[in-house]
């Protein structure tokens, strides 16, 4: 373990559309900056960058809700347009009130809105449009991680990130939804306590937590802070996928 980090936000990323190449911006932003990527950084990602670049947008428009959506749509009060999207995302409803549905996305994520979002997607045209999460966060966190060791001929690890509610607690928090190059995990079990005492159950959400602090910086609102560098922290674990995060059905007491 490291006594001391350093989190930054790469100043300089410009507005992403669809098409663009995520790497390329990053290192852009990186050399602009004079902050090269040093070795065991973590580039953090914002989730709705990637879904742009990915081109991850649904025109409203295109839409014709189901029976389904448009009675799920009476329940929840929302446009059965958007329902529909969101239904079309998940693989089932696992709770839904007023302003609420908490579904199960194709991915195994367990969100608010199967992650299908409005925010911050500028309607520059006035096609009203939704943003999903994207396809395969796991791969594109690998992806932009070759990228960004070729160009700086360091091993790092790169997360991508988006916010998720949790159960229990209000406000919502940085979670990983992507990672490549880290333990998404770390097992201590069978591991030794301050005491002597061995660890039973203690299994640290590795990539969540650095999710977490990036989140800091990259907020929720108008902050334009899309791409954080963690750096100083150290690992041994083996790398684990962002996919290994989830819980498995028969270990789950609530859903």
């Amino acid at each position: 373990m490291t006594a001391r980090l350093e989190i930054f936000a790469l100043p300089g990323v410009p507005m992403v559309k669809a098409g663009d190449d995520l790497s390329s911006i990053i290192v852009d932003a990186c050399h602009q900056s004079g902050l090269p990527l040093h070795e065991n950084d973590v580039v953090v990602v914002a989730q709705k960058i990637v879904s742009k670049a990915e081109g991850r947008t649904v025109d409203l428009a295109t839409i014709t809700p189901t029976e389904e959506a448009i009675a799920l749509a009476a329940e929840v009060q929302k446009d059965p347009r958007i329902v529909q999207v969101v239904l079309s995302e998940s693989t089932r409803v696992v709770r839904s009130r007023p302003n609420l549905m908490i579904m199960q996305h194709k991915l195994g994520f367990v969100m608010a809105n199967a992650g299908v979002d409005q925010s911050n997607v500028a309607p520059s045209d006035g096609v009203q449009r939704a943003l999903l999460l994207p396809a395969d966060p796991d791969a594109t966190a690998a992806a932009i991680r070759a990228r960004l060791e070729e160009w700086f001929c360091v091993k790092i690890a790169c997360v991508i990130s988006d916010s998720f509610g949790r159960p229990w607690r209000r406000g919502t928090a940085g979670v990983a939804i992507g990672c490549a190059g880290l333990p998404s995990l770390i097992d201590l079990r069978g591991q030794p306590d301050l005491f002597g005492r061995t660890l039973e159950v203690s299994i640290i959400g590795f990539a969540d937590e650095i999710a977490a602090a990036a989140s800091l910086l990259q907020g929720q609102a108008a902050e334009g802070q899309p791409v954080v560098v963690v750096r100083g922290l150290t690992w041994t674990a083996p790398d684990a996928t962002a996919a290994d995060l989830l819980r498995p059905e028969q270990e789950d007491l609530f859903l």
